[in-house]
């Protein structure tokens, strides 16, 4: 593990370093060099984010909870600053092994695991795999579902159908005009003006690293393996708390099946907001987290 006072983002959060993990033994080949962002101070809580996006994504939520959680929020697989290697896979059981690679390369337990859309899934996942490493999860409008981005708008379906097109998907997924990107990622705000210039600009700047396009049009490629990862919920034994937008595009029957799946969980429904409640409307996984904590802590002085 390394880590870097000089970040390779243009977005800086104050307390939070840089760092890297390299992969280890007979696999090592095969996977890439994890990036992740470090600060805080108390129990471990690992942030994961949705398609397209990185670490950064968790800018708002960060300085929220930094005081009670050692934050983790780490760049998925040939996203963000992850590093990018030619073949590898992009589907959910991938993604959630480099997860996984976090948790036990570090040696963390009694983990609180915060994922949103792809991030959410997997965050579940993990926590069916992991057992008792994991304390808590999280889960904000998981990605878990048909349809997924399309819903948001004919825009949002053209691009995604442009990506995964035979011959062109490549090239279409090598361009990304920013006044696209912008609509494309509005349409899951309810917020609009939460999605800031200087964040939209980084995720352009990551899209330019070489070999990326790939890695998007792999992504897109593989979200139907999020589906069928839902059939690992019911092995989930953490506490598990579910956050919807009100505006998700998820439907309310998408919404009812995991709730019917995972009938313990916590449901909170966000009036007005979309699908990126991190940017939008922080305060709200805030509470969940900090809350948790101060319940811990109350359960400790008695």
């Amino acid at each position: 593990m390394s880590a870097s006072t000089l970040s390779h983002s243009s977005i800086t959060i104050p307390g939070v370093i840089e760092h890297f993990l390299d992969p280890l033994g007979a696999e090592a080949r095969n996977q890439g060099r994890l990036r992740y962002l470090k600060g805080g101070t108390g129990a471990p809580l690992i942030l994961l984010h949705t398609v397209r996006t990185q670490a950064e994504h968790f800018r708002r939520l960060i300085p929220l909870v930094q005081e009670r959680y050692t934050v983790y929020a780490l760049d998925l697989p040939g996203m963000g600053y992850s590093q990018i290697v030619p073949g590898a896979s992009y589907d959910e059981h991938a993604m959630r092994a480099a997860v996984k690679r976090l948790i036990t390369q570090l040696d963390l337990h009694d983990v609180t695991i915060l994922g949103e859309s792809m991030g959410a899934t997997l965050a579940l996942t993990t926590a069916a795999d992991m057992g008792k490493r994991v304390r808590r999860v999280v889960a904000i409008n998981a990605y878990d579902y048909a349809g997924g981005i399309a819903r948001s708008s004919l825009l949002a379906q053209f691009v995604v159908t442009g990506v995964l097109a035979p011959g062109i998907g490549p090239t279409f997924a090598s361009i990304e005009p920013k006044p696209i990107m912008r609509a494309v990622l509005r349409g899951g705000l309810g917020d609009k003006a939460a999605l800031q210039d200087d964040y939209l600009n980084e995720l352009l700047k990551v899209g330019r690293r070489p070999g990326y396009p790939g890695v998007a049009r792999a992504v897109y490629g593989n979200l139907p393996s999020l589906i069928a990862a839902r059939a690992r919920y019911p092995e989930i034994r953490a506490r598990v708390h579910l956050i919807y937008g009100e505006t998700d595009w998820s439907r309310p029957s998408d919404r009812q099946a995991n709730r019917q799946i995972l009938p313990a969980a916590d449901f909170i429904q966000v009036p007005g907001a979309g699908h990126f409640i991190a940017l939008e409307r922080p305060e709200v996984p805030a509470k969940v987290l900090n809350d948790a904590i101060a319940s811990i802590s109350t359960e400790g002085s008695r």
